[in-house]
């Protein structure tokens, strides 16, 4: 079992940056694919990116796709979020999530472990 804490999350203006970090403990995050989602104030949870268990292979959804960037560090073990030129539609509360499966998974019920989640406000 994999235990999964995020930070980086805050207040930034529209056009600014912040790099969400997923800090993993209990096992090696190299052992899962890794995704990220969130949730606006009623809305439904959504995909924002993935990454392949091996770790070159990512996919976007096409609302971030160019602006935000998925990667991980394995010596760290930690998951990150880049995500640049921040509009205000992009506030939420974003979570990491780890799957046992080997694919590139867009929908949460693929994922089995799941980070407590962190703000991000964009403000215009």
């Amino acid at each position: 079992q994999v235990q999964l804490v995020e930070s980086g999350g805050g207040l930034v203006q529209a056009g600014g940056s912040l790099r969400l970090s997923c800090a993993a403990s209990g096992r090696r995050l190299s052992s899962y694919a890794l995704g990220w989602f969130r949730q606006a104030p009623g809305k439904e949870r959504e995909f924002v990116a993935v990454i392949s268990r091996s770790g070159p292979t990512t996919y976007y959804a096409d609302s971030v796709r160019g602006r935000f960037t998925i990667s991980r560090d394995s010596p760290k073990n930690t998951l990150y979020l880049q995500m640049n030129t921040l509009k205000p539609e992009d506030t939420a509360v974003y979570y990491c999530a780890a799957s046992l499966g080997s694919g590139l998974f867009v929908r949460g019920y693929n994922y089995d472990y799941w980070g407590q989640g962190t703000q991000v406000t964009v403000s215009s």
